[in-house]
């Protein structure tokens, strides 16, 4: 008799009825004894398949159909948008899977079973390295090895420009908030840009604000935007050619703002979910205003 790909010898001796009838109760049939006197092969009522069970497992607990629980792990698998391949040889918690690069995973079943209840993530390891060489690159950085100090959230970089060599969050080489310790410039004397930036909250409401930053873009997504879902845009975003000439003209502007259009201010704890700021924000109406003064600092700037 051939159980889960194993041919297995019967064993000849009679099925005892109150075997039977437990078998029965616990959903299965016994087909026949096999092996030796104390395993008996059964066949599932849900599937159908054989499964090769110690008696003892029979008369005291509750048996498993091997075939059944596959198709478990193989929904759970396909919920969280994988294939099951197969139960890990190594450890009989894991499984290995198929991601849909077509790289192959091994990954804990309570784990993929999260994955597919929405509850967490998965990412193919490979992917993902690749993934952060090229943003590495992107940002004028070769990525060497991971942290050697051991911390996981960090990485080892090297500086195209100047070949310096230094440990960088991840989440920095994500957003470009970090700067070269062998040339980068001190912020106050780097590029910069003023900006104004929309935004529109939940309820509707439409806001506008006013800033400096080297990097708009990353400032918006990584730091501003508390909501992923809030619809925001960079408006207008004016090179200075210093941080310091960009943090002393916004103190300027700001000051202007708030000396003429004071009704304007919007209270942060209007925004406060949805906007990872305290202040320096405005009502949309004074979005016209905010672009003029703009206009005429690039103006005298150019």
């Amino acid at each position: 008799m051939t159980i889960q790909n194993t041919l297995l010898p019967i064993h000849k001796g009679s099925l005892q009825p109150h075997w039977i009838a437990t078998a029965k109760s616990k959903g299965f049939d016994i087909v026949a004894r096999v092996v030796d006197r104390l395993h008996l092969a059964l066949r599932c009522h849900q599937c159908g398949a054989l499964n090769k069970v110690r008696l003892f497992t029979l008369m005291n607990s509750q048996p498993n159909c091997s075939a059944c629980i596959e198709q478990v792990w193989a929904s759970d698998a396909a919920a969280a948008g994988l294939e099951f391949l197969s139960r890990d040889p190594k450890n009989r918690h894991y499984g290995l899977y198929r991601a849909a690069c077509g790289h192959q995973l091994r990954r804990q079943f309570e784990l993929i079973k999260r994955v597919a209840a929405l509850q967490t993530g998965v990412r193919c390891e490979t992917c993902h390295a690749a993934s952060e060489i090229g943003v590495a690159q992107a940002r004028g950085w070769h990525l060497l090895c991971p942290d050697p100090e051991g911390d996981q959230n960090y990485r080892l970089y090297k500086h195209m420009d100047c070949g310096h060599e230094q440990r960088v969050a991840r989440v920095n080489m994500q957003t470009g908030r970090f700067g070269c310790g062998g040339c980068s410039e001190d912020w106050v004397a780097a590029p910069s840009f003023l900006y104004a930036m929309s935004f529109t909250l939940s309820n509707g409401r439409e806001l506008v604000k006013l800033g400096f930053s080297r990097d708009p873009g990353s400032r918006l997504r990584y730091q501003l935007q508390r909501d992923m879902d809030m619809p925001c845009a960079i408006l207008r975003q004016i090179p200075m050619s210093t941080g310091q000439d960009a943090i002393r003209l916004e103190k300027r502007l700001h000051a202007k703002l708030l000396r003429e259009h004071a009704d304007c201010v919007v209270d942060p704890e209007c925004y406060r979910t949805q906007i990872r700021v305290k202040s320096e924000i405005y009502d949309a109406r004074l979005t016209k205003t905010i672009l003029g003064h703009l206009d005429k600092i690039e103006v005298q700037a150019a």
